[in-house]
């Protein structure tokens, strides 16, 4: 499959100049990381001391996954459909621009700010742990494995769900449903994060291996059938 990565960069710049321009964007890849950063927060400094030796059997710092999941998925949600509703879709799918080029531009548009912003939570949750945490409550949050985790999990969950994401702004009329939808689906990896996070699903190396292989997997399937599926014909026309 050939990628002219000229082009993809082109749709790229397109894509973030148009969340710089639509204050919606920036407001809903900012609510959702403050939402899902406050449960941490409140444990970090309503839990006692004497709680510490149990919250280092917990997993708190994995339900922060969640934003990787459902920011993505959003963002990814609204970007074809947008340019349907705008009329700036067909003069770009009558250009050279590949199918695969055009899904990878728009899905690196949403996969980078999502992971800048998501990393910039971490590190707001680790600095608050360190500054202002009882010292014991701050090594049994502190963990390496989860800290690990977060980095290693957090490209591969929003590459996922922006896959999901493409895949619904492809099909849909209307952007505002794309997103609902959109955030929709992303509800189920929200839910096995945060399953882990609390320890029902058992955290362990086996669950953190086999987890990754199925995202990059999915990852990887996602962007082959969300390309194979593309109908530039029937975008162009308007027809569902």
């Amino acid at each position: 499959m050939n990628v002219s990565m000229r082009r993809v960069r082109a749709i790229f710049r397109k894509e973030l100049r148009e969340y710089r321009r639509n204050g919606n964007i920036v407001a809903g890849m900012l609510i959702f990381p403050v939402i899902f950063l406050i449960q941490p927060l409140v444990q970090v400094f309503v839990v006692p001391t004497s709680q510490a030796g149990a919250i280092r059997h917990e997993h708190s710092l994995l339900y922060l996954l969640a934003i990787p999941a459902l920011v993505p998925a959003v963002l990814a949600a609204y970007s074809v459909v947008s340019e349907r509703e705008q009329a700036t879709l067909e003069p770009v799918l009558t250009t050279p621009v590949r199918s695969n080029e055009f899904l990878l531009g728009k899905a690196l548009a949403a996969l980078i700010p999502t992971v800048v912003v998501a990393y910039t939570v971490y590190g707001i949750f680790l600095a608050s742990v360190g500054l202002f945490a009882h010292p014991q409550v701050a090594s049994a949050l502190l963990q390496w494995r989860q800290i690990l985790a977060q980095v290693l999990f957090t490209p591969m969950i929003a590459a996922w769900s922006i896959w999901l994401g493409v895949a619904i702004s492809a099909r849909s009329t209307d952007a505002r449903v794309a997103q609902q939808l959109g955030a929709l689906v992303s509800l189920p990896t929200v839910a096995v994060t945060s399953l882990i996070a609390f320890n029902v699903i058992p955290a362990s190396f086996a669950t953190a291996l086999g987890g990754a292989a199925v995202l990059l997997v999915l990852a990887g399937l996602g962007w082959r059938i969300t390309s194979a599926a593309f109908d530039r014909e029937r975008l162009i026309t308007g027809t569902r």
